[in-house]
């Protein structure tokens, strides 16, 4: 559970950026006082469960950083992509056209065709 904690930990303080860094400090902080006061209290179960219950109320926190972490991460990545992105989907939008054209083409003949046939069968 605590290397859990702590490789989420490593995780987040390589993620983050500058302005998230002394909210991540303080969780340290927070998560440090809970195992120690986990260690020290062993005896009084009334403590443990508290800090059981606040470990939780933690790592809910942490897991809602997380997530907006991602976004950031996210939105970040899209920024950095959107030139790429838009070549693609002008590639796309090339490739649509073309097939739309060829079925237009397709469909050109067809009614040529049954054109032909009517007039020469009338």
């Amino acid at each position: 559970m605590l290397m859990r904690m702590m490789m989420l930990m490593t995780m987040m303080m390589m993620m983050m950026t500058i302005r998230m860094t002394t909210v991540i400090r303080m969780m340290m902080m927070m998560m440090m006082m809970m195992t120690m006061m986990l260690m020290m209290f062993p005896m009084m179960m009334m403590i443990r469960m508290m800090t059981m219950m606040m470990m939780m109320m933690m790592m809910m926190m942490m897991m809602m950083m997380m997530i907006a972490i991602r976004m950031m991460m996210l939105m970040m990545m899209i920024r950095m992509m959107m030139m790429i992105r838009i070549m693609v989907m002008i590639r796309m939008t090339m490739m649509m056209m073309i097939r739309m054209m060829m079925r237009m083409m397709l469909m050109m003949i067809r009614m040529m065709m049954m054109i032909r046939t009517t007039t020469v069968i009338r």
